[in-house]
Formats: structure tokens, C-alpha cells, sequence
């Protein structure tokens, strides 16, 4: 493998932050939690403590939703007219950019995330979103409906209400970026929900938005593990719909704890194991550089990481070939390293779950091209992994692994790689490489996913809905779906007399 660089906290390239946020946030105060109960968050950099937080509980999430609901039902903030709305998004887009670097620092030290990538790609990003949705905040109308009797209609939309966002660790400040913004702009209200192994950056732009002017009551977080205050959430008899983005098996939960409770609303994006198509006539050089970048880019927690990655035979040993060579100057270090391509895993569970999957990968007979033990010794950081002669039924070409571990498969026809491209419970997202047009039209129809990406890979924007086929779920982050999925459409009829015309 290439060299690390995994040095200690006390030898990191950035000064760490720090820790101001560590309580609730609830109708516009940081609060203890109820019980005084704490937990630890931990850096995966090195395995230490970097604070405790409160720990939310039921009594918690009651207290959140109360104060949420009180600021939809008779709060300014639903009433406001779209333009007061977009003015005070805005600035806490300003307040997002202006803060950068701390946010960018949180996410690093909690998640492992390249602080390189935060402050270039991540933070701002999650600022344009705000904008972007800013943007629509004074142009959310409904339509005149031709009526075809004696009547005149029209639609209005309007915000569905309080929204419970349970977000999760692998994008901490961008997945909140998605849900809150969008949620902001239609003049709901909300009980946020981090992840208990990231809540850090949650908690610091609840700070900002309470500086940029969003009334008390309006954002609320409550910090604590899935099974008690995401449950309490969920299951919440106010609450009148949940976003999700986590895991297929815990978004089964979500609905079912939907359905047992108000029967609220639910949109989850979920898990994936995206295919990665490179025909006979790519240029190899460039095709390996795609495959290595979908499945190493943010250590491989990523939902559309392109873990599956079919080659047509005629090339298939040529690019192999490339993969190992490039896979040896991937370097894997401290995240805050600027040289650093690959951080740690978000935790010492995840380190260990990636670790068991290559052992499997190991057992059922694939090759282990290059990679597959941990570096250093200290931290969860774990060489970029790459297997060959991987066949559909082994479990690392099944199961949503969430780690820096590709599998690469040989394909002889088109049709056979779309038949093993759709051989997957999941539909999240894929990439199709091939110089011709004819194929990529064929196969990005064919292919049952929510994104196809063409010759590039990880290619997201604020104006492309995103979200998932089959298993990976179902509603749109991103994009006006994005915003729709917080309003509810309601018909308006009257009569109408003596009219010239319908």
C-alpha cells in the first residue's frame, strides 16, 4: 500500500476546536436533557473521547416536539410571506460560509471526514443549498384547475407541519443541509435527530440559524441513539412526518413506527450497492480513476458508493491492472493531512463490520487484489480494499458494505450486464462508462436506479432529485421534489353563477 500518514491529535496539521455545543437545543435554548444523562462522541482519528453531549431521551423528544408545534400552530414562522423567509435562509447561508471552518473541523474530528473536502466541497455545499431552496421560498403556488362544471378551483400548498429529520454520520452537515433547508423554505417546523456518532456540527448550526433569525421553536435538536429518542420520533403522535436517511433495516422501522402511531408521512433514502458499468471502449486510464473514486471517496460511507464495479471481459484485465497500481497511492491518514485521500471509519463498530466483510470476501473465494487490514495502529483507518473473481451470490457483492471495499466483476454482453446490474435489492444510483451513446442510452433506461451518472461518477447538484429504486427507499431529496415532499396540496371549490364561460 501507499504511505499514511496516521498521526495522533497531538500531531494534527490543524488546530482542533473547540467543543462549544454539547446540550439539547430546544425552542431556541440549550438545555440539559431531562434525565442529565450523557454520552461520549468519540474521534475515529484515534479512538479517544472528544466530549460528552446530552443524551435525549422520549421526555426530550416531547419537550422538542411541543416546542415545535408551537411554533407552527401559532409561531410566525409558517405565516411569514416567502420573501421574510428566503431574507433570513439567506443569511444563515452567509452564517454557514462564515463559519466554514469550524463546521468543517466538527465533521472532521466526529466522522473522519478530509477536512480538505470540508471546507471545499461540504460546508459550502451545504450553503448553496440553503440558497437554493431560499430561492423558492417566495415562488411556492399552487395552479388554477379548469374545472369542467359550474365551478372555479384552485390548489394551494401548504407546509405539511412539525417534521422529524433523523440524520445520518457519513454526511453530517450536508444530509442536514438537505432536509432542513427544503423543510425551512415550505415553513415547516422541525425535531432534528444527528447521529449519536456525529452530533457536533448539528448542534453548532442550530447556533447559526438562531443568529441568522429563525424563530424559537422552529429548529429543535435532540442528540441520543436510534433505538430511544429516533424511535421516540418516529413512533411521535405530533409529529406529522419523518425523512430518514439511514439504513434499509432501520428504515423498516421508521414505517413501521409510522404506521403503529398517526400514520405521518415518511420519505427514506436508504442503503445501496451501486453498479459501476465499464465497457470495452473506455479509456481504462479514466475508468479506473472513476471506479477508485467511487468507492474510496469518503472512506466508502457513502449510499451510492460504486461497490460493484462490472467490467466487460475485453478490458478486464487491463483495468484491474490499473486499479492496483493506482489503489498503492491512495493514501489513507489523519484526515486533516492535506495529502490525506482517506480518513478513518466513523467508528470502531463500522471499522470492525468493513474488517468482517473483507473476511468474507476471503472465504467465499474471491481474490484479494490489493488492500484489506487496517493501518496503523491507532484510529479505524483501513486500506482501500479491492477483490476480483467476485461472483453475484458472495456477500460482498450483495450486502451494503459502507466501507473503502470494491468488488470487480468480468461481464460478457450488454444484456448480461444489465441483468447483474439490476441483480441487487437495492436501486440507489449507478454509473454507466462507454463512448457510446447508443449504449448509455440502453442502459441508463434499463437500469433500475433513482440516479444514473455517464462517464462520471458522484456528480450531484441541488437542481438533481435524489433518492432511490426498490430497497434504497423512496421520495426525492434535492431538486423542487425535494421541497414538495413538505407540502401538502389541498383542492379549493366554489361555485360559480351567471358565468359567460367555465
Amino acid at each position: 500500500m501507499g504511505a499514511n500518514s496516521n498521526a495522533s491529535s497531538e500531531e494534527s496539521f490543524v488546530k482542533l476546536p473547540t467543543i462549544k455545543f454539547t446540550k439539547l437545543f430546544i425552542n431556541g435554548e440549550f438545555v440539559d436533557s431531562v434525565s442529565g444523562k450523557t454520552f461520549e462522541t468519540i474521534d475515529p482519528r484515534t479512538g479517544e473521547v472528544i466530549t460528552r453531549v446530552a443524551e435525549g431521551d422520549t421526555e426530550d423528544v416531547d419537550l422538542a416536539v411541543k416546542a415545535a408545534r408551537a411554533a407552527f400552530d401559532h409561531g410566525t414562522w409558517p405565516r411569514l410571506p416567502g420573501v421574510e423567509r428566503r431574507r433570513i435562509m439567506m443569511k444563515f447561508a452567509d452564517l454557514i460560509d462564515e463559519h466554514a471552518e469550524e463546521l468543517a473541523k466538527l465533521d472532521t474530528v466526529d466522522a473522519g471526514k478530509l477536512f480538505s473536502m470540508g471546507i471545499a466541497i461540504d460546508i459550502p455545499q451545504a450553503a448553496q443549498t440553503f440558497r437554493y431552496y431560499a430561492g423558492a421560498a417566495d415562488k411556492i403556488h399552487g395552479n388554477v384547475l379548469k374545472m369542467s362544471t359550474e365551478l372555479q378551483g384552485y390548489t394551494l400548498l401548504e407546509p405539511v407541519g412539525v417534521v422529524g429529520h433523523i440524520i445520518p454520520w457519513n454526511f453530517p452537515c450536508g444530509m442536514l443541509s438537505f432536509k432542513i433547508a427544503p423543510s425551512l423554505a415550505a415553513g415547516c417546523t422541525m425535531v432534528i435527530k444527528p447521529a449519536e456518532q456525529t452530533p457536533l456540527s448539528a448542534l453548532y448550526l442550530a447556533h447559526l440559524a438562531q443568529l441568522a433569525g429563525v424563530p424559537n421553536g422552529v429548529i429543535n435538536v435532540v442528540n441520543g441513539f436510534g433505538e430511544t429518542a429516533g424511535a421516540a420520533v418516529s413512533y411521535h403522535m405530533d409529529i406529522d412526518k419523518v425523512s430518514f436517511t439511514g439504513s434499509t433495516d432501520v428504515g423498516r422501522l421508521v414505517m413501521q413506527a409510522a404506521a403503529k402511531s398517526n400514520l405521518k408521512s415518511v420519505s427514506l433514502e436508504l442503503g445501496g450497492k451501486s453498479p459501476l458499468v465499464i465497457f470495452d471502449d473506455a479509456d481504462v486510464d479514466k475508468a479506473a480513476d472513476l471506479a477508485l473514486l467511487g468507492i474510496l471517496f469518503n472512506k466508502g460511507e457513502t449510499c451510492v458508493a460504486s461497490s460493484r464495479v462490472l467490467v466487460q471481459e475485453g478490458i478486464h484485465d487491463e483495468l484491474v491492472k490499473k486499479l492496483k497500481e493506482k489503489a498503492k497511492y491512495w493514501t489513507v491518514g489523519d484526515p486533516f493531512d492535506p495529502n490525506v485521500r482517506q480518513g478513518p471509519q466513523v467508528c470502531r463498530q463500522q471499522f470492525e463490520r468493513v474488517l468482517t466483510y473483507i473476511e468474507h470476501g476471503k472465504r467465499e473465494g474471491a481474490t484479494l487484489l490489493t488492500g484489506g487490514k487496517p493501518v496503523g495502529n491507532k484510529g479505524y483507518y483501513i486500506e482501500p480494499t479491492v477483490f476480483t473473481d467476485v461472483k453475484d451470490d458472495m456477500m460482498i457483492a450483495k450486502d451494503e458494505i459502507f466501507g473503502p471495499v470494491m468488488s470487480v466483476m468480468k461481464f460478457k454482453t450488454v444484456e448480461e450486464a444489465i441483468q447483474r446490474a439490476n441483480n441487487t435489492k437495492y436501486g440507489l444510483a449507478a454509473g454507466i462508462v462507454t463512448k457510446n451513446i447508443d449504449i448509455a442510452n440502453t442502459v441508463s433506461r434499463s437500469i433500475r436506479a433513482g440516479t444514473i451518472w455517464i462517464n462520471c461518477y458522484l456528480a450531484a447538484d441541488n437542481d438533481a432529485p435524489f433518492g432511490g429504486y426498490k430497497m434504497s427507499g423512496f421520495g426525492k431529496d434535492m431538486g423542487m421534489e425535494g421541497l414538495h415532499k413538505y407540502m401538502h396540496i389541498k383542492s379549493v371549490v366554489t361555485p360559480i353563477y351567471n358565468s359567460p364561460w367555465l
